[in-house]
């Protein structure tokens, strides 16, 4: 993460997702092959922020029940959740706490996700009924 001292101060930071190093993920139990992450504003502790996920083809994360919302879109390449459902760039998944699922890829993918807690149900305004 670069810092720059351009009148900003510490107040921005500039990250190059495509030369930063991703790091294995586990995604709450072993680390899994070919699964990494990037941590952006992602908190560790808090298991709140931003993160970009990368996974290998043929890879696919353990099983997992979300105690908090996930949302995330896929970037780059295919996601196949446990359901069947196939998604690919562009794609946009919201999960509710609770939600227990797996996702894997056959050609690869890139995606970028939020974890948050939820204060109550929101729905973004471009998924609302009009």
């Amino acid at each position: 993460m670069k810092k720059y001292s351009d009148g900003f101060g510490d107040q921005r930071q500039i990250v190059n997702t495509d030369k930063a190093k991703y790091y294995p993920y586990d995604f709450g139990g072993p680390v899994l092959a070919g699964v990494y992450q990037l941590d952006l504003s992602y908190n560790r502790d808090s298991g709140h922020g931003m993160y970009l996920i990368r996974m290998d083809p043929g890879t696919e994360t353990t099983r997992h029940v979300h105690s908090l919302r996930e949302e995330y879109l896929i970037l780059e390449g295919d996601v196949v959740e446990s359901d069947g459902t196939v998604l690919g760039p562009g794609d946009y998944v919201i999960y509710e706490p609770g939600t227990e699922h797996s996702s894997k890829t056959v050609n690869g993918c890139r995606l970028i996700g939020f974890d948050y807690p939820l204060d109550g149900k929101v729905t973004p305004r471009s998924l609302s009924a009009k």
